[in-house]
């Protein structure tokens, strides 16, 4: 699988599309959580594949939020992504802005984890670490059966990224969250390198 870029070079591209440092985070997050699933899944030869289409995931979202997955395409034709890549990026919203369907495992695990991600880090907000590593599954299920915390972050798109995935809410959740442990420090690190947090 190729993405028709190096890491370095979306990462430029991302930029490029998006100011607010809460996307860029976001992309970083979604970046390191595919990343540590592919190496967890048996992935590792398109590790970097699954971590580009995590980080350009929502390239048009900020610029564009009323056409979503609608002007990604364009965008990432235009710099040189691969038909893969852009299928795989659209397929994250499936029903909602796109009739692209999830197919390969890794679309999969964009679209039951890119809502999620959001939702884990409201959660690790709130915790006095302010971090996922001393977070549990108790107390995360406890935030996801708050409708009103992180009202934003859609259970529904959640609990459906599960079933396709064919695993129990618990595992998905469970899962993600040791996923966004590994990166928590490096994307810290790297914001401030970017020039985004004190």
């Amino acid at each position: 699988m190729q993405a028709g870029f190096t890491r370095s070079e979306a990462l430029q591209l991302l930029m490029e599309y998006n100011q607010e440092p809460f996307h860029i985070r976001h992309a970083l997050t979604v970046e390191g959580v595919m990343c540590a699933f592919a190496d967890n899944l048996g992935f590792q030869d398109e590790k970097e594949f699954w971590g580009i289409v995590g980080l350009l995931h929502d390239i048009d979202y900020e610029r564009y939020p009323d056409q979503h997955c609608i002007k990604a395409p364009e965008i990432l034709r235009k710099h040189g992504g691969t038909e893969e890549l852009i299928r795989a990026v659209v397929s994250h919203t499936y029903g909602i802005h796109t009739d692209v369907m999830p197919e390969h495992l890794m679309e999969k695990i964009l679209f039951a984890t890119d809502e999620l991600t959001g939702l884990i880090g409201a959660a690790a907000k709130m915790r006095p670490s302010k971090s996922t590593k001393d977070m549990e599954l108790r107390s995360l299920k406890k935030k996801y059966k708050d409708k009103r915390f992180a009202a934003g972050c859609s259970r529904e798109v959640i609990k459906q990224g599960a079933d396709m995935l064919e695993w129990t809410l618990d595992d998905l959740l469970e899962k993600t969250i040791l996923a966004m442990r590994v990166d928590e420090d490096n994307i810290n690190d790297e914001m401030k390198a970017l020039g985004l947090e004190a």
